[in-house]
């Protein structure tokens, strides 16, 4: 297949979906896509922040992604299961769905709006 062929990614849960030339990293095609991935060692696997969630395809497909290189197997402690990989170093290869973790400062608005609402049913 030639490099520079373009791969269908869907992110979620932003359902976006885009076209991405294969071998872009993860992180790449996140901010492509006009999304964010936290990161702070600027995609040298050190902060363990960009960690994504690839869907797993049906049997016999692949994900869409590259296999796990040293760093990234060491660091995740990947040995059979790859479902859970670090967006700095995997790398578009194929049609692939990958689900992106939730911003921090949403995440905090949504507990404390369910807290407040769990406060509010005790009423």
């Amino acid at each position: 297949m030639n490099p520079t062929s373009k791969e269908k990614v869907v992110f979620l849960p932003a359902n976006k979906t885009i076209q991405i030339t294969r071998g872009t990293t993860v992180l790449q095609a996140v901010r492509q896509a006009g999304l964010s991935l936290p990161v702070r060692c600027d995609g040298r696997a050190a902060c363990l922040m960009c960690k994504v969630q690839v869907e797993q395809p049906q049997e016999g497909q692949q994900d869409g992604l590259s296999d796990p290189c040293e760093v990234e197997r060491r660091k995740l402690g990947i040995d059979g299961e790859r479902a859970l990989r670090l967006g700095c170093q995997a790398r578009i290869v194929g049609p692939a769905v990958i689900h992106l973790p939730e911003d921090r400062l949403k995440q905090a608005i949504r507990r404390q709006m369910q807290q407040q609402d769990d406060d509010l049913s005790d009423w």
